[in-house]
């Protein structure tokens, strides 16, 4: 009788749905008690540990610990699998890596997701506090992150690479060296769920950031308008094309000048670039960029001559020209023209200034001098100012730069700690070798005044 009732009744079929999710609670791998006190004496005196039946301590690159079959019964687990891919998925996009991530799953209430959950909170929460001696908030981080195919790049260094597997888990403490990162999927037809999260302890005292220190900037190389005819193309002199590229500079605070240099000097300079002569030094650390940086001492002569145009006191005058900033003593800015019109309209309003003769300024000029004298004051040239010494005299334009090599798998990222991208700078892009393209430079104005005038050449 009372099977033909759960059959046939709709509340017994769900007191039967009720009885089977019961058999189904998520539990732990019981290897895990059996081992607790050989895990927790490896992870605090930070040695290696492994057991035949799948667990593993290592502490290389940084200590991390890897759990096979965590959870015992596949069919829990097979539920969860279509649970997860029924979630509604966000994508997170960046340069290092493209995957779609749910929302978190504290909130949801699945019955596999609500079993995982609970026994992650619950029964891995407490074991994981005694492994490490350290109490666990009860608040946890938890979210489901589905890859795909993807044609993102890759680290080019890995210390360590960890395949992942079905019902496997991995725990590291989050630290300032523990840098890791998911590879991406290479097959259009699969993709990886994945779960993972946070647990959340006291607050733990760690060593002061790295500031890295500024690259060295110097001011311009004197040098005669000769270098830029040999060097830029025509049209880029010509004063109504510079006029023209002010305005768009002025109104989108960056452009892109096609085709800039001469044919023959470019087609010098791509030559060069190929030279075995050319020592590249890897530039990190991983976290911040990737990619090849030529050392300036040995480089074929073609590519010192276009280091030094960057450098050259005439690009400085003719850059004032192509973007209105004040990078040469001799070119003209707006910030001038407003003080002539201050100054213009105060000497109208106020009859008496005129009224004071040549003879008498003079007279006030030579009383100044003596006063400055009396006071020990140097009088004569004035000091060369440079970058942030003093807000009163305007700053010597000064630059920096440096010849890269990109490839697939090389790459920059924003950071807190970067102090050069929160300068007042005019960013200057020479990029080269992109098949299919016509070489250019771009200039890219950074936050809104550009005293420091920086160049990445050449960019192939």
């Amino acid at each position: 009788m009372s099977s033909k009732r759960l059959r046939s009744d709709p509340e017994s079929r769900v007191g039967g749905k009720r009885q089977l999710k019961h058999q189904e609670l998520a539990e732990l791998n019981p290897l895990l008690l059996e081992v607790k006190e050989r895990v927790s004496e490896a992870w605090s005196r930070g040695l290696e540990y492994s057991h035949e039946k799948g667990l593993l301590v290592d502490i290389q690159p940084f200590t991390h610990c890897v759990i096979s079959n965590f959870i015992q019964s596949q069919t829990l687990l097979e539920g969860l699998q279509n649970e997860l891919l029924q979630l509604n998925f966000h994508e997170k996009s960046n340069d290092l890596y493209k995957f779609k991530q749910s929302d978190d799953l504290r909130k949801k209430k699945g019955y596999h997701i609500s079993s995982l959950r609970k026994v992650l909170f619950e029964d891995f929460r407490t074991w994981l506090s005694d492994i490490l001696g350290v109490k666990l908030e009860s608040t946890v981080d938890l979210s489901c992150a589905k890859y795909e195919y993807t044609e993102h790049d890759q680290p080019q260094q890995i210390a360590k690479s960890l395949t992942p597997s079905w019902n496997t888990l991995i725990f590291f403490e989050v630290s300032p060296v523990s840098h890791h990162q998911v590879s991406e999927i290479l097959s259009e037809e699969k993709c990886r769920l994945s779960v993972s999260g946070w647990f959340h302890g006291p607050s733990l005292a760690r060593p002061p950031r790295y500031i890295e220190s500024l690259s060295s900037r110097n001011p311009h190389i004197a040098s005669d308008e000769e270098i830029l005819y040999d060097w830029i193309n025509p049209i880029y002199l010509d004063v109504s094309t510079q006029v023209r590229i002010q305005d768009e500079f002025e109104e989108k605070s960056e452009i892109l000048l096609k085709n800039f240099f001469k044919n023959e000097k470019f087609e010098l300079v791509c030559e060069a670039l190929r030279s075995p002569e050319i020592k590249w030094k890897r530039r990190g650390p991983a976290n911040k960029r990737c990619y090849d940086q030529a050392e300036e001492d040995g480089l074929p002569d073609i590519l010192a001559k276009c280091m030094g145009l960057f450098c050259s006191e005439a690009l400085f005058l003719l850059l004032s020209n192509f973007t209105g900033l004040k990078l040469h003593f001799l070119a003209s800015s707006d910030n001038n023209d407003d003080e002539d019109e201050q100054e213009d309209e105060l000497e109208e309003s106020d009859g008496h200034e005129h009224a004071c003769s040549s003879t008498e300024k003079g007279n006030k000029s030579d009383s100044t001098e003596d006063d400055q004298r009396k006071k020990g004051d140097n009088i004569g040239p004035n000091k060369v100012e440079m970058p942030g010494e003093s807000p009163q005299n305007p700053s010597v334009p000064v630059c920096r730069g440096e010849l890269r090599h990109w490839k697939n798998g090389y790459y920059t990222l924003i950071h807190d700690t970067n102090v050069e991208n929160s300068e007042f700078a005019l960013d200057l892009l020479l990029c080269c070798g992109c098949e299919g393209a016509a070489h250019f430079l771009r200039m890219l104005c950074q936050n809104v005044c550009c005293w420091l005038p920086t160049w990445r050449s050449v960019v192939w």
